[in-house]
């Protein structure tokens, strides 16, 4: 691929909601580029684009994957990103590179949960937006009316129409372009071969009515335009385009396109489009970083001539190719053996091969300079979210703030012995997929895997056994419950042991109590006039400290008690650290018996941002389950319900929220505190201990 300028460079991304044709719409743009043969199709497995295993049988997208292509005199670096949400985060994270965003949305299906989140992140990040509107050529299609979603949905900016379709539905045959003034109509054999002609007759007054309001909008944007306009001035198509043009890169103007990517209908205008309207790398002229030394603020102008830097947004890791690395040169050039500082890290790096990538197709590349987005292989610690500069003028972007998970699972290696493999394979997948949590649980002695959702979690295991070998078993995670005691007791602990030679004595007195909740552990020592010598008294502490870990109950450990040594006796020949250290150990568990002993739960903070039509389910379903509201307030037009709920309630709230708001609420949980678990619900709990226990048996 040839050197291209900054300014002949376009970053975009294609966004949606799942199963609105994205993936489609960049095959469809592959094949009109060139850069594949034919017209690759996700049901038939033939996308370049999705091209995982998970991908191909699901037919979904499930990691972002970049198209870099030739369009004219331009280069296009184009990001399909998932819509499913399970996996939408990763579209969020390839945001924070892009300088455009193509918004999908189904012509018969309208606005959806995952339109209203994507259009949310290009807020966040305040890129352009454009509307696509797609499978005009399905039964039940309807222009007006999805348009009209979009507007009611999305009144933060003017969403304008600047084509629309001649015909519908299976008699959908072109698009009339209101920025040319010309009309598209396109072959049926799907190869996007058109004829541009005249708008005819039939659709003129379409034509004329839509290119109105397109004026009207687009003056706007230019105070004296738009006086020239209200005199009656004639204002010439030059002037009407930079008023456009201006609006949509201040994000005052979303402009709407159509056509049928099944079809190959209006792809090639709206790549046309987009060179002509969305901006280049360099629109913002400059980009915002911190001084790692004194984190003071850094500008770096987007040029090639200045130092280099580099944010890198994606990691793709493969057992066999090794680690990919995606990244956009923010300034700067990059080339083979140039040695980069990794500031994230504070590690050299040596470059190697550069290239650019066409779905899972690798193209060489001499080099890449400033706007550009390129991949390196075969870095040593390099990884999402650092930045990557001149090692004599340092710099650091700023990361994306990571999603939480919302759901967990307990995993099982299948092969005794793969637990070593199972560490090092989900290592290596978190490199690629940030929102994967993993961990040991100390009390329940489970691996947790925490994602995004239950497909989130299953296409995880999937990758772990086709990629590293490692099969596994999904579980619900245990509760991690507690026990603790009510009342007070004292109690004597004592050990005798006699069997021919020296024998074993140890004596303590022991006053067993409760703390307050979440104290944990407390051992006073009140022993005077050597009742037991000093040498011993650290052993009892150890007794009753390895003693906790398995309560009286069902086993769970004990917490929140105060343990006073207060009295004990001691032979002078027989007494030993071991003999009191089990004294007091069969003290403390004969004592939890004598002072009510109860079973604490997990209770975590939760907050879910629904919109407001769905509070009073949020409400009735978190008193169900046994949650206590703590506050409401508003945050935009979405209401933020805080509550504290049990962890047994919540194990599975992530589909059930999805199911009760048309996956529309999120929520976030953390760990606040435990409670005693109500009385009702205690003995069912420890009669299922009971019952796993002898199942293992």
């Amino acid at each position: 691929m040839k050197k291209y300028e900054s300014d002949n460079i376009r970053n975009v991304g294609i966004f949606s909601h799942g199963g609105e044709g994205k993936t489609s719409i960049v095959e469809a743009m592959l094949f009109l580029s060139g850069e594949n043969n034919r017209l690759g199709r996700v049901d038939d497995g033939t996308s370049l684009m999705d091209y995982e295993p998970e991908e191909v049988e699901r037919k979904i997208t499930i990691s972002s994957s970049l198209a870099c292509f030739e369009w004219g005199k331009n280069k296009f670096n184009f990001i399909d990103t998932p819509g499913d949400d399970n996996f939408i985060f990763d579209a969020k994270l390839c945001m924070r590179v892009l300088d455009a965003a193509v918004i999908v949305v189904s012509a018969v299906s309208g606005v959806k949960v995952g339109t209203e989140k994507v259009w949310q992140y290009a807020n966040e990040f305040s890129i352009p937006v454009c509307i696509f509107i797609n499978k005009l050529d399905r039964e039940r299609a309807d222009f007006e009316r999805t348009v009209e979603d979009v507007q009611k949905n999305f009144t933060d900016t003017n969403p304008l129409v600047i084509q629309f379709p001649m015909g519908k539905e299976e008699s959908l045959r072109g698009v009339v372009d209101l920025l040319s003034m010309k009309a598209y109509v396109y072959k049926d054999d799907g190869s996007g071969g058109f004829d541009r002609i005249d708008i005819p007759s039939e659709f003129q007054a379409e034509a004329n009515k839509y290119r109105e309001k397109l004026v009207e909008i687009a003056v706007e944007m230019d105070d004296e335009v738009m006086e020239r306009y209200l005199n009656g001035d004639e204002i010439k198509e030059e002037e009407i385009e930079k008023c456009l043009k201006d609006g949509i890169w201040t994000r005052r103007i979303a402009p709407i396109m159509c056509g049928s990517a099944a079809k190959n209908i209006g792809i090639n205008t709206l790549l046309d489009n987009i060179v002509r309207c969305f901006p280049p790398p360099t629109y913002k002229n400059e980009v915002e970083g911190l001084d790692p030394k004194t984190g003071n603020t850094l500008k770096r102008k987007i040029k090639s001539d200045e130092p280099f830097s580099a944010f890198v947004f994606k990691t793709i890791t493969d057992p066999f190719a090794g680690k990919l690395t995606l990244f956009k040169i923010y300034s700067g050039e990059i080339h083979p053996d140039m040695t980069v500082l990794n500031v994230s890290k504070d590690e050299k790096e040596r470059i190697g091969q550069i290239f650019f990538l066409v779905g899972k197709k690798q193209k060489s590349a001499g080099f890449a300079s400033a706007g550009d987005i390129a991949v390196l292989s075969k870095l040593k610690d390099v990884g999402t979210g650092d930045t990557l500069c001149d090692e004599k003028n340092p710099i650091k972007y700023k990361e994306v703030s990571i999603s939480q998970p919302v759901i967990s699972f307990s995993l099982q290696p299948k092969a005794k012995g793969d637990e070593d493999k199972l560490n090092t394979s989900l290592a290596r997948l978190i490199e690629e997929d940030q929102t994967i949590k993993y961990s040991r649980d100390e009390q329940t002695k489970e691996f947790i895997l925490s994602g995004m959702g239950q497909v989130h979690i299953e296409v995880v295991v999937e990758k772990m056994k086709r990629k590293f070998g490692v099969e596994v078993d999904l579980k619900e995670p245990k509760v991690p419950y507690k026990e603790t005691i009510k009342g007070t007791t004292k109690v004597q602990g004592k050990y005798k042991k006699q069997s021919g030679g020296k024998g074993q004595y140890g004596d303590t007195w022991l006053e067993i109590g409760p703390l307050p909740r979440g104290e944990g552990f407390e051992f006073v020592d009140k022993i005077v006039g050597g009742a037991i010598p000093r040498q011993y008294i650290p052993a009892v502490e150890k007794g009753i400290v390895e003693a906790m870990p398995q309560g009286i109950l069902a086993g769970y450990p004990v917490t929140d008690v105060r343990v006073m040594l207060y009295d004990g006796s001691y032979h002078d020949v027989d007494s030993s650290e071991m003999a009191f250290k089990i004294a007091a150990s069969m003290g403390f568990k004969k004592g939890l018996e004598q002072c009510n002993p109860t079973l604490l739960e997990p209770i975590m903070r939760i907050e879910v941002i629904v919109p407001d039509e769905f509070m009073g389910d949020i409400m009735g379903d978190m008193n169900s389950r046994r949650g206590k509201i703590i506050g409401v307030e508003s945050k935009g037009s979405n209401q933020v319900v805080k509550a504290a709920v049990p962890m047994a309630e919540i194990l599975k709230y992530a589909p059930d929220l999805r199911s009760m708001t048309g996956g529309r609420g999120s929520f976030m949980v953390e760990f606040s505190h435990y409670e005693e678990v109500p009385a009702h619900i205690a003995p069912k709990i420890i009669e299922q201990v009971k019952k796993e226990k002898e199942q293992e048996k």
